[in-house]
């Protein structure tokens, strides 16, 4: 009897510890709701260019990592600022996957958007793209002392007065030895008729 009692009191035990583990973990339909939340940043510039099987993976690594930290679904998505807390996950998930190396930078500020911006000619080559990549990374990597400071720096990068804009300028400059030219132009104003 007192064996019965013992294996009925260690299976109940287990019981509610799994019990209480399993509240504690989002159930499917929680991940996938959190997975349609993370589509609207398919948008981003790094995002765009991944295929939709490596999305799928990007989405559900930052569903893991907020779940991680939050494993109580319904407290995560009643908290204040839930939706900023999703961004910080997902550009941390980003600046990660990058980490500042001249492969990825281009993910990050892809040529097409850098010539529509006026920073790099159109047209270029493959090596001298190669070598403007290079040469941001470099800025950046000596920069930045920590992944932090340059995700801070990329969520505040929405002036052309910007680090990583400076970066990029300074980089056009010296590999293709870009002088800005300032036309003048004299206004003279006609004297009125008599």
């Amino acid at each position: 009897m007192k064996r019965f009692l013992l294996s009925l009191s260690v299976l109940l035990a287990a019981v509610a510890l799994t019990a209480c583990s399993q509240k504690a973990k989002w159930n499917h339909e929680q991940k996938k709701a959190m997975r349609e939340n993370l589509r609207q940043y398919r948008d981003m510039i790094y995002l765009q260019d991944l295929t939709d099987p490596e999305f799928m993976i990007f989405t559900d690594s930052v569903t893991g990592d907020i779940e991680a930290v939050y494993p109580i679904y319904t407290s995560f998505i009643e908290m204040d600022g839930a939706q900023d807390t999703v961004d910080m996950f997902v550009v941390g998930a980003i600046v990660e996957q990058l980490d500042a190396d001249a492969h990825n930078m281009r993910h990050i500020y892809p040529y097409r958007y850098l010539v529509a911006e006026g920073l790099l000619p159109d047209k270029l080559t493959h090596d001298q793209q190669h070598s403007f990549y290079t040469c941001l990374a470099q800025k950046v990597n000596s920069h930045f002392y920590s992944m932090e400071q340059f995700l801070l720096a990329i969520l505040a990068d929405t002036t052309a007065s910007s680090q990583m804009a400076q970066f990029q300028q300074q980089c056009a400059n010296e590999l293709f030895d870009w002088v800005i030219e300032i036309d003048e132009v004299d206004i003279i104003p006609v004297a009125p008729s008599k």
